[in-house]
């Protein structure tokens, strides 16, 4: 039994890395730590790999995406760290709502449609969850707290797409980013906001 876990362990490092990572990243994030930023910046990199390996190509350019993102927010935050000695929480308002939403709502379909001629694994889901994770992320790097609603739903979603690419330890990761999620939507609402 010993020896089955360590071959496991060994033959899945990359993604384990990743959860863990991702993980404790998120969790620093609902608290509003800056330390947060290089903690995801390492499971973006280590969930790039993982994603390829898995022919989930649309999840891959969302990595690249992420690390962009992640660098923009840690950034984004920072400033704000040293313009009001805290991280505060930013209003989205309802035409940024919905612009967001229908400008991703297309994005999905055209990825989707590039991802069948790359014959990705389930290139419309794949793609539509990389789409609204990129609209999570944004939100989350402009300190919107719609960002937790939507990673509620993305998430939610994506614990069944990992389980059917048999990336069972990133669909339990999935289920425990759902109920971070949801926590940090509570820590968020009880947050400062800036005017």
């Amino acid at each position: 039994m010993k020896a089955l876990i360590l071959t496991w362990l060994f033959a899945n490092w990359i993604e384990l890395a990743g959860f863990v990572t991702t993980a404790v990243g998120i969790w620093l994030t609902t608290k509003r730590w800056l330390i947060c930023w290089p903690v995801v910046l390492a499971a973006d990199i280590f969930y790039l790999v993982v994603f390829f390996q898995a022919r989930l190509y649309s999840d891959t350019l969302l990595q690249v995406f992420f690390i962009a993102f992640t660098l923009y927010g840690w950034w984004n935050w920072w400033c704000g760290v040293r313009q009001e000695g805290e991280v505060r929480i930013a209003p989205l308002g309802a035409r940024a709502l919905t612009v967001g939403i229908l400008v991703t709502a297309v994005a999905s379909l055209a990825l989707g449609w590039e991802m069948t001629r790359l014959q990705a694994s389930l290139p419309y889901l794949d793609a539509a969850l990389t789409c609204f994770s990129l609209l999570a992320s944004w939100w989350q790097a402009r300190r919107n707290i719609a960002n937790w609603w939507a990673w509620i739903a993305i998430d939610g979603i994506y614990i069944g797409e990992y389980a059917w690419k048999h990336l069972w330890l990133t669909s339990v990761l999935s289920v425990i980013l759902v109920v971070l999620a949801v926590i940090g939507l509570r820590d968020w609402r009880r947050a400062p906001t800036t005017a």
